[in-house]
């Protein structure tokens, strides 16, 4: 008697279980679709980068700043947001870790570090124009 209760139970619970890890109204092709879309624009604008002079210096979420480490400044973001940062003049992107406040100059949208501004080609240039999505 009790065996039978016990799968009952577990026979409920599964059900209950499936029904919110699937809900019907989701279909396959709906899933598919959003996976596909990985980011999600947010800003564009101006932006710089910040390198070795301010290694070993703490950032605003209270780590190390490592300019080897592909790490960003946003004024409001929470830390640890990733973006993707795309040099809109030759469509290189990469992917960066908010870890700081700022930038503090005016009309900029971002600072990222020398590591990120390297894979992007933009160390060169120091200020460049960028189209910034968060990724989800």
């Amino acid at each position: 008697m009790r065996t039978k209760f016990s799968l009952q139970i577990l026979s409920i619970c599964l059900t209950i279980a499936g029904a919110i890890a699937m809900p019907s109204d989701i279909n396959v092709t709906d899933a598919e679709n959003n996976r596909s879309k990985q980011y999600k624009q947010i800003a564009c604008g101006k932006c710089s980068w910040y390198g070795s002079k301010f290694n070993g210096s703490r950032t605003a979420s209270g780590e190390r700043f490592d300019s080897t480490q592909k790490t960003a400044a946003h004024k409001t973001l929470p830390f640890g947001t990733l973006l993707r940062v795309t040099d809109t003049k030759t469509d290189k992107s990469v992917i960066v870790r908010v870890n700081d406040r700022g930038p503090w100059v005016k009309h900029r949208v971002l600072d990222i570090s020398q590591a990120a501004a390297k894979e992007l080609g933009v160390v060169g240039r120091g200020v460049f124009h960028a189209k910034i999505e968060l990724v989800k």
